[in-house]
């Protein structure tokens, strides 16, 4: 019997050995977004005043995403839905639905579960949401291990190189 695809969400985990809260201060701060995902990550309180690199953001806060390899015409806004401190962050991202993050711990390593929801099951929503974002955390989530790991950035920052699957 063959198995149907949910195209409303996706699961992918990695192992990594790091402490719980590098990993999430990874994804609730400016300096940790920019360390192994963002070009430009931009957390602001409601009010509008960013918060400093190392500052993580609450529920509630809005972000600017810009990423390496894109023009700044490519940005993502969005809100924290959720943030408690140490192993789960929560984010709006745009038509593409929500992220989850959560940090499991996995014996001396960590596990990295990102899962995003409510995304659109039409068929643009399963090729460019499902399929294309599933295809982006993968090696976004490589990228968080290599970094904390081996200090090596995989990501492509010349915005002149398209079509490539680190970018």
């Amino acid at each position: 019997m063959a198995e149907s695809t949910d195209w409303s969400q996706f699961v992918l985990r990695i192992a990594i050995r790091a402490s719980r809260q590098q990993l999430y201060n990874a994804w609730a701060t400016r300096q940790g977004m920019e360390s192994w995902f963002l070009r430009l990550c931009a957390y602001a309180h409601p009010d509008g005043q960013l918060l400093e690199d190392d500052e993580p953001a609450v529920t509630g806060d809005r972000y600017t995403f810009r990423w390496h390899g894109w023009p700044d015409e490519t940005t993502e806004y969005g809100e924290i839905l959720q943030a408690n401190g140490h192993d789960n962050f929560q984010f709006s991202f745009g038509k593409a639905g929500i992220c989850t993050v959560s940090i499991l711990m996995a014996g001396d390593l960590q596990v990295v579960e990102l899962e995003q929801s409510a995304i659109p099951d039409d068929d643009a929503g399963k090729m460019h949401w499902h399929v294309g974002c599933k295809t982006g955390w993968t090696f976004y989530l490589a990228n968080l291990k290599s970094m904390f790991e081996g200090g090596i950035d995989l990501r492509n920052r010349d915005e002149n190189l398209q079509n490539v699957l680190n970018s």
